[in-house]
C-alpha cells in the first residue's frame, strides 16, 4: 500500500490527514509521521500500517489528555473516563494518564487540594465538599489530607444567616434558609450551634 497524499495543512487539533491508495485516510499529528518516516509516494507493509494506527491511538489520547488538563485540574480517574467519552480505547486512556502522571501533569492530592479550596471559596460545607471529591473521583485514601485544617464552619454559617435571614424571621423563612445550609454540605448541629449563639431555634431537626 502506497501513502498517495499528506495534506498540507493540519487540522485545529494539529493533526495531518494522510491518504494512503486504497483510498482510506489517517489522521496523524507530526510525531507519528516522524516516528514512521512517512512521506508522499511511501510504501508501507499491512504490518506497518497496523503498527501506525495503534501509534495513532496512542498519541490522540495523550494529545487530549493534555487538552483537557491544560482546561480544568482532573483526578486520574476523571481523566480517564473524560478520555473514554471521547472515544480513545480503555487501553490507550490509561496509557495516556500513565504517562500525565509521569510529566507530574496530573496530581491526584494536588487537584483534591485544588476542589476543597474552590468548594471553601463557594461557602460549601463538609459533605458539599466530600461530594465533591467523590464526584471527580479523587482517592478516598487521600481525602483525609485534601480536608485537612478546614476551617470552623460556625463563621460560614453566621456569615450565611446574616446575609440570608429578615431582622425577625419566621418558621417558614429559617426552614427555607437552613435547608439552603444543609444543601451546601453543613450539618444541623453546626447550623443550630450557630441559631442558638443568634438566639433563634427551630424546633425538631431538618433532613439532611
Amino acid at each position: 500500500m502506497k501513502i498517495d497524499a499528506i495534506s498540507e495543512q493540519a487540522d485545529r487539533a494539529g493533526r495531518y490527514d494522510l491518504t494512503l491508495s486504497d483510498r482510506s485516510k489517517l489522521r496523524l499529528y507530526p510525531q507519528t509521521i516522524m516516528d514512521f518516516g512517512l512521506y508522499q509516494g511511501r510504501e508501507i507493509s499491512q504490518e506497518e500500517l497496523n503498527q501506525i494506527r495503534q501509534a495513532a491511538g496512542g498519541m490522540s489520547a495523550k494529545m487530549r489528555a493534555v487538552r483537557i488538563v491544560s482546561a480544568a485540574a482532573v483526578s486520574a480517574g476523571d481523566l480517564e473516563q473524560r478520555l473514554r467519552r471521547k472515544g480513545e480505547s480503555q487501553e490507550d486512556a490509561r496509557a495516556a494518564v500513565s504517562w500525565m502522571q509521569e510529566l507530574s501533569l496530573v496530581d491526584d492530592l494536588d487537584t483534591a487540594r485544588q476542589l476543597v479550596r474552590r468548594g471553601l471559596s463557594r461557602g460549601y460545607g463538609p459533605a458539599r465538599l466530600r461530594q465533591m471529591l467523590y464526584e471527580k473521583k479523587i482517592p478516598r485514601e487521600l481525602w483525609d489530607q485534601a480536608l485537612e485544617n478546614l476551617p470552623e464552619p460556625d463563621e460560614a454559617i453566621m456569615d450565611y444567616l446574616d446575609r440570608k435571614l429578615s431582622p425577625e424571621p419566621d418558621r417558614k423563612e429559617l426552614k427555607k434558609t437552613i435547608d439552603a445550609l444543609l444543601r451546601r454540605g453543613y450539618a444541623w448541629q453546626d447550623i443550630r450551634r450557630v441559631l442558638n449563639r443568634r438566639g433563634e431555634s427551630m424546633d425538631g431537626e431538618p433532613e439532611e
